[in-house]
């Protein structure tokens, strides 16, 4: 027999295995997951495979009533996390987004310079109070579709104090 048909005879071998330790090892660990995870990263939305999201079907909480004591400095801070794909300045260039300068009660997808999905051109309406915060609550199911990576703001005075930041850019 020749050396090679001995490797290639012992690599298969390895293999198997290798395979066979692995099945035997599914079948006697049965592991135990958590209903909710123990370190909690804000900005980033947990999956849980086949699992429900816990808020879903829930409403979210409205921001109108928030708005009046809305913190601009905190808006200001909770906006450079869209710095990387977004501008403030009135004039300013679109960048992975567009430029936010004057949203508020704008049309939808209409932002000039910025090449919008499909989703959001469809989309419609106007950018107002209530449709920013369904929109920075989860873009993507806000509207299905969309461009926007961002996972959301889940704190409802987050979303006020940036609306009313936003809103004050004109």
């Amino acid at each position: 027999m020749s050396s090679f048909n001995i490797f290639s005879m012992a690599f298969l071998l390895a293999l198997v295995v290798i395979k066979g330790a692995d099945l035997v090892a599914d079948g006697l660990v049965h592991p135990v997951f958590l209903e909710k995870n123990v370190y909690v990263v804000e900005g980033v939305e947990a999956s849980g495979g086949d699992q429900e999201p816990a808020d879903s079907g829930s409403e979210i909480e409205p921001v109108e009533p928030l708005l009046a004591s809305a913190n601009l400095e905190n808006g200001q801070k909770v906006a450079k996390k869209c710095l990387q794909c977004h501008t403030f300045e009135k004039g300013g260039k679109a960048k992975t987004g567009p430029n936010l300068w004057g949203i508020v009660d704008k049309a939808v997808g209409t932002v000039e310079g910025y090449a919008y999905s499909k989703a959001m051109k469809e989309h419609g309406g106007k950018w107002t109070y209530a449709t920013l915060n369904d929109y920075l609550y989860k873009p993507r199911q806000a509207v299905p579709g969309t461009k926007m990576s961002f996972a959301g703001l889940k704190k409802t005075q987050d979303r006020a104090d940036l609306i009313a930041y936003i809103s004050s850019l004109k």
